[in-house]
This record gives structure tokens, C-alpha cells and sequence, in this order.
């Protein structure tokens, strides 16, 4: 039975992450470029200075609301995890050095793609029965588009739901568990027979940790991403430019064997990788995975902003999308291609390979660190997961009042994600992930057209101002 369900997901899911996926995504991001005249490159200034330049004016928002910067924390919280550190090194593997130039030529499309999904929410977002400002594609599918769309929004909503159990928990939770398996293991803290036990703990604890964060509501949310997110990010940023400082020597060549590997892999990786589709194909996969630009899941949190201009706020997916990819992922990728010297092409490789890049550099003792930020990548993006399936519980039911059995279910699923084999259920998830997408991307082309009037408003508003 499990071999068939096995069977069935693979089929799905090359189809659903396959051409398919890759064409819609980049449709998308290329027609909404177009219709706000590449908003995400002539205001790409503005974009900075209206997130990291206020992003920490405002202190507090009004009741059932984040301040902008929260907004933000939230977001990326689901957005930066295990994938930029485990994912990129599998690119890479599979596709070669190539696949980082096709990783920000897909982020480059994903900023418009983010921006536009984020100023839809905010555009449609509406107050649920608690007060809170509730938003994101299941919201602007209902308000932005006629009701013979409708059934968009719930099909996004039930597999915003499904999804959340795997990709956003039971996967996360393993990956702590394995991190710090590994930690206890090496430096002999535990013994391999009581590692089951262990297991157990760290579950319990995720889970308590995880109840008591959601329960507490969007504000506790807030108040726990805000300060996670810009250490976590800030902490592996400051580790991964030693890597690059202290071998600087060899950084032009890197980046000439990126720019080579993009269109001959086969040149870089001694023959291994011979497809420039494959290169292609993990660099823009693995673009989308990462900022998940397309999804519509980052427009969750966005629309929960105290924030009452759609294009201002849509400036904070513009830097989501740039601090995910185009920073954090490009040094991992640097951290990997500079200290990993037998880096395996072909097979598949995931942490362990960033990690070696590390240790290469700075010793064992980093192993201690990575195992730390897979810690707080992963309890992260549970948070931020656990709003996304909160919000679409509480759509598919019309009521807030299933939000609180919800997030106890979820925050229990934790305990699984610690001690169960989790091999199908993480395929299965990933299948539901892509089966997000194309309610949403369905709307986006068909709210194209609403995108470009709100930004060409804003623009002639600028332009009165000036």
C-alpha cells in the first residue's frame, strides 16, 4: 500500500515541480514585471528605505495587527529555514556551480512576484470575528476576483492545511532532532541506544514551545519572530563572510564557475553535470523553494500588518525575496564552493555539505553552530507555518473558533516529527506545497491587471508629491 501511495506522489510531484511549475512561476513573474514596469528594479531603493530604513519606527501596532517589521519577521521566519542551508547544497550537487545564477535569475522575478502577492493581500484583506486583520490569496481570490473563482480559494485554503503538518512541522522537528542527534553524538554526551529517548524530549519541548507561541495569538507571533529571525540571520551572516573573507584569494573563481556552470556544467563539474536544463531547473527550483515566491504563503503574514498602504507593505516582499535568496542562500553557496573542495556532483548532499564548508574554515568546533541555526531555522519556520494553517483552518470553516483546537493538534504533531520515519510524509507534503501554488498563481494572472493599477496610482502619487 505504501509503495503504491509512494508510486502515485512521485508521478505527482514530477509533474506538479516539473515544466509545468517552472513555466507558471516564471509566466507569472515575468507578466506582473511587465504590467509594474519592473517595479522591483526601478524601485528597488525605495524598496530598502521603505523596509530596513523604517522598518523599526513604529514600536507597536493597534489591536489584531504587526507592526510592518513583524510583518516581515513572520514571513521570512516560514521563508529562511532548513532549505537555505540543506537545500542549496543539493542544488549544487545535482546542477552544479551553475545553478546559483539561475537561483537569483528566478529571485529577480520572484521580488515582483512576492510584491504583487503581498499587495493583494493588503489590497483585500478583511477583520475576522476577533478583530485581526486576515489576509493572503485565499482572501484576494474571494474579494479581488467574481465568485465562479471562489472555489480557488478553497482548494488553496485545504491544502494550505494538509501542507502545514509536513512542511511546516513533522520535517522542521526532525531536522532538530538530527542536528542536535549529531551534536550529543559527537562530542559522546549520549549513547546511540538513547537516542530514541532523547528524541522523545526534544519533541515534547518542541511542542511545548510551539503551543505556547501560537496560542498566545498573531501578537506573541510577532514578538518571538521580530527577535529570532534578525539574530539567527544576522549571526549566520557575520559566520558565512569569515568563510569568504578568509578565503578571498579563491573568490573570483568562484564566481567564474558559476557564471561558466550556468550554461556549461558540463566544464565545471568534469562531465557529471552535462544539462544546462538541469542547471536550470534545481537553480530556479531551488529559488522558488526558498523565498517561496509563487506560493503566496509569505502574503499570510503581510496582511496582518499595521500598515495601510498595499505598495509600501508590498515593498517588504521585495525584501523578503532579495534577504532570502539573494543574500542568504548566495553565501551559503559560496560557503559550500569555497571550503567544500570534493564537493560530490551528481548525488544528492544536503546540510552536511554546508557544513563541511564551515568546519573546513573555522574547525569542528562550528558544528556546534550550525547545529544551533538549523535549531532556530527550523523552530522558525513552524511558527511561521503555524499562522499559515491557522488562517486557512479558520477560512475553510468561516470562524476563528477553530484556530485554538487547530494549533494544539498542530503543536502535537511535533512529537511525530521527533521520533517517526518521515520519508513519505516529507514527498507527500512537498506534492501538497506545489498544489498550493496554482490556485494562487491562477489568481495572480488574472489580478495581473489590478496589480498594475494599484502601482501605477502609487507612482503618479510619488510623482504629485515630489
Amino acid at each position: 500500500m505504501l509503495e503504491t501511495i509512494e508510486a502515485i506522489n512521485k508521478v505527482l510531484n514530477d509533474f506538479i515541480w516539473g515544466v509545468p511549475a517552472m513555466v507558471m512561476i516564471i509566466g507569472a513573474g515575468l507578466l506582473l514585471s511587465f504590467k509594474t514596469n519592473f517595479i522591483q528594479i526601478r524601485r528597488f531603493k525605495d524598496a530598502i528605505q521603505n523596509t530596513i530604513g523604517r522598518m523599526f519606527e513604529k514600536k507597536s501596532a493597534e489591536d489584531g495587527s504587526l507592526t510592518p517589521f513583524q510583518a516581515v519577521c513572520t514571513a521570512l521566519s516560514a521563508t529562511v529555514g532548513t532549505g537555505n542551508i540543506a537545500g542549496v547544497a543539493g542544488a549544487i550537487t545535482i546542477g552544479g556551480p551553475g545553478t546559483v545564477f539561475w537561483m537569483w535569475c528566478s529571485a529577480l522575478l520572484g521580488m515582483c512576484t512576492k510584491f504583487s502577492e503581498v499587495t493583494l493581500a493588503m489590497r483585500y484583506r478583511e477583520k475576522n470575528d476577533k478583530g485581526e486583520y486576515v489576509g493572503g490569496p485565499m482572501y484576494y481570490i474571494k474579494n479581488g476576483l467574481s465568485h465562479k473563482w471562489y472555489f480557488l480559494a478553497i482548494l488553496y485554503s485545504l491544502f494550505g492545511v494538509l501542507t502545514v503538518f509536513g512542511t511546516g512541522n513533522a520535517t522542521q522537528v526532525n531536522t532538530i532532532v538530527t542536528a542536535i542527534d549529531t551534536a550529543l553524538l559527537q562530542y559522546g554526551v549520549v549513547e546511540q541506544n538513547s537516542i530514541s529517548m532523547v528524541n522523545l524530549i526534544i519533541g515534547i519541548i518542541c511542542m511545548l514551545l510551539v503551543g505556547l507561541v501560537l496560542l498566545g495569538g498573531i501578537k506573541r507571533i510577532g514578538q518571538v519572530t521580530e527577535k529570532l529571525i534578525p539574530f539567527m540571520a544576522l549571526l549566520y551572516i557575520v559566520l558565512a563572510l569569515g568563510v569568504i573573507l578568509l578565503n578571498i584569494q579563491a573568490v573570483p573563481s568562484v564566481f567564474v564557475s558559476i557564471f561558466e556552470g550556468a550554461f556549461t556544467p558540463r566544464a565545471v563539474t568534469g562531465g557529471i553535470v552535462g544539462s544546462i536544463f538541469i542547471s536550470m531547473k534545481k537553480g530556479v527550483s531551488r529559488g522558488i523553494f526558498s523565498n517561496e515566491a509563487g506560493l503566496g504563503t509569505g502574503s499570510i503574514a503581510h496582511a496582518c500588518a499595521d500598515n495601510h498602504d498595499p505598495v509600501k507593505q508590498g515593498m517588504f516582499g521585495i525584501f523578503e525575496v532579495f534577504a532570502d535568496t539573494i543574500v542568504i542562500c548566495t553565501l551559503t553557496a559560496l560557503v559550500i564552493l569555497l571550503g567544500g573542495e570534493n564537493i560530490p556532483y551528481g548525488a544528492a548532499a544536503g546540510a552536511e555539505l554546508t557544513i563541511r564548508g564551515f568546519t573546513t574554515t573555522y574547525g569542528n568546533w562550528v558544528s556546534l553552530f550550525t547545529a544551533c541555526a538549523l535549531c532556530c531555522f527550523a523552530f522558525s519556520t513552524i511558527i511561521g507555518w503555524g499562522l499559515y494553517g491557522t488562517r486557512c483552518i479558520a477560512f475553510l470553516c468561516k470562524s476563528s473558533k477553530v484556530t485554538k483546537p487547530f494549533q494544539v493538534v498542530y503543536a502535537l504533531v511535533c512529537i511525530v516529527g521527533a521520533t517517526a520515519d518521515l520519508g513519505l510524509l516529507w514527498n507527500i507534503a512537498d506534492t501538497f506545497n506545489g498544489f498550493m501554488a496554482i490556485p494562487n498563481l491562477i489568481a495572480l494572472f488574472l489580478l495581473s491587471g489590478e496589480v498594475a493599477k494599484i502601482v501605477k496610482q502609487f507612482d503618479q502619487n510619488s510623482t504629485e508629491s515630489v
